[in-house]
């Protein structure tokens, strides 16, 4: 397999993702260049943090149109956590700052039913037409969410107060 490049958002939990990828016998490369993430045949956009502060890096870097561009050309990149809510066109948590823009959905802050953070493992199934996944227990440390996978996106969701991605 190619190299699995690996955007240094300044803000992520790269330590657990560089594990995964070692796990899936899979050599990881940190990336923190538009060129580097344009030339990547994988891409991983991780994301542990605040909604602003990753925006904040992602453009002081050039990385936006970068990973724009590669998600709008279906190549393959794999958002977690706060890196897919991100590639939304806002947040809650952030009033006025803008994500990437991707698609036109927002993340949203878990409702009062529920403990936030979330913190612990949680069922992730992935929807039924997703091909690429499989189901598993994940473990969560978050306080925003996506309510819905992107039109046409391979993705999986789990439930905590109501669905989320």
């Amino acid at each position: 397999m190619n190299d699995v490049a690996v955007i240094r958002t300044g803000t992520a939990n790269l330590a657990s993702v560089l594990a995964g990828l070692k796990r899936a016998k899979c050599k990881a490369v940190l990336v923190d260049e538009p060129g580097a993430v344009a030339s990547a045949d994988y891409v991983v956009l991780p994301g542990v943090g605040a909604f602003a502060a990753i925006m904040d890096q992602l453009n002081s870097r050039g990385l936006v149109d970068a990973i724009r561009q590669r998600v709008n050309e279906a190549r393959p990149t794999l958002a977690i956590c706060l890196g897919l809510q991100v590639l939304g066109s806002s947040s809650e948590e952030s009033p006025g700052t803008e994500g990437i823009g991707v698609f036109d959905v927002r993340a949203s802050r878990f409702g009062e039913a529920v403990r936030v953070p979330q913190l612990g493992w949680n069922l992730v199934r992935p929807a039924p037409d997703c091909r690429l996944l499989t189901g598993g227990y994940g473990y969560f440390a978050n306080s925003y969410r996506l309510t819905e996978i992107p039109q046409g996106w391979a993705g999986a969701m789990a439930d905590y107060g109501g669905a989320f991605g």
